[in-house]
């Protein structure tokens, strides 16, 4: 099993945060390489589509508002892994947030560390379009 974190400290407020990525269907709203989102199985399932067209297919797994956090498996998508599920919470951090995305996945045809280096990428590309996106 190989796993993958990012984090991202803000100034902002917790519930100011949550309030843009809380939505599981949200990340059309702050991660500009995914463009598009289809909510579907009363919103436990979402449908995305990358720049390049590629579908990925994701089910939310546990959602916890009062934590600010919730987690995801992937079920269909062009990357290298099977078995993933990845975690994204808000907690509060001083005056402001700390925002983390982890995940755990068993790498498909690739080595461990070619497969962390891709979600550790991810993370952090979405972290930083997060930070672009709070202003």
């Amino acid at each position: 099993m190989a796993n993958a974190y990012a984090s991202l400290k803000t100034s902002h407020s917790p519930d100011r945060v949550w309030a843009l990525i809380g939505g599981f269907d949200s990340l059309p709203d702050w991660l500009p390489f995914i463009p598009q989102s289809i909510a579907s199985e009363g919103g436990r399932v979402r449908s995305l589509q990358d720049p390049e067209g590629n579908a990925i297919v994701e089910r939310l797994m546990a959602f916890d508002e009062q934590q600010r956090r919730y987690s995801y498996a992937i079920l269909t998508s062009p990357f290298p892994v099977t078995g993933y599920l990845s975690t994204l919470q808000v907690k509060a951090d001083g005056q402001g947030s700390l925002v983390e995305w982890s995940g755990e996945f068993t790498p498909a045809g690739v080595s461990d560390a070619e497969a962390e280096a891709l979600f550790k990428g991810i993370y952090e590309g979405g972290l930083e379009a997060l930070a672009t996106s709070l202003g």
